[in-house]
């Protein structure tokens, strides 16, 4: 009986990450994943989504046994009354949450230690795209800004290619920096 040693680097283990990707290079079937998110208008700018299952690794996942629970809400001069985080600061929790475990995964598969990390997130949005009052402003964000406070076991140089690698492979930071198609369509209830 061989037992194997469970190595960590950056709070993920290194072996399950290795096995991950050589199953993943074995079959890319795999890699398809699907996540899901159901959210329901409670009044006014509230609304609450609802996380659980989703399809990933070749089946559907049933490990998570509740419903992950999201409030969004407005501030007072949104027309709100700070129920929760708006939806576009979501976006931020979203990118800022999605670029740091994409740096922590490619420091560790590139055996740089991370001493600390956190982010600061900023992003910019006239209000005249939202409420359709200038055709000529879009109504997202017109820039996002990342600053990251990291201390690691590296080169500057080295530093700086994960950072790029992060922002490059970041599921999130990628929806966001290109055009993905949305579809909007309704379903009549029956």
């Amino acid at each position: 009986m061989t037992m194997h040693e469970t190595i960590t680097m950056n709070g993920l283990d290194v072996n399950a990450a290795q096995a991950t990707i050589e199953a993943l290079k074995a079959d890319s079937s795999l890699a398809k994943f699907q996540f899901r998110a159901r959210n329901k208008w409670v009044s006014g700018g509230e609304n609450r989504s609802t996380i659980k299952d989703f399809y990933g690794a070749g089946r559907e996942d049933t490990s998570r046994t509740a419903d992950f629970e999201f409030v969004n809400g407005e501030p007072p001069v949104l027309l709100g009354n700070n129920e929760g985080a708006n939806p576009v600061e979501f976006l931020l929790h979203g990118l800022a949450g999605c670029v740091t475990t994409t740096l922590v995964l490619h420091a560790t598969m590139r055996g740089i230690a991370i001493r600390e990390l956190s982010t600061e997130l900023e992003g910019d949005i006239d209000l005249q795209g939202l409420l359709g009052l200038d055709p000529d402003v879009a109504p997202g964000y017109r820039e996002i800004r990342i600053r990251l406070h990291i201390n690691a076991d590296c080169s500057e140089e080295e530093l700086e290619e994960l950072m790029a690698c992060a922002q490059a492979h970041s599921p999130v930071c990628n929806t966001v920096c290109r055009p993905v198609p949305v579809v909007i369509e309704r379903v009549k209830d029956e």
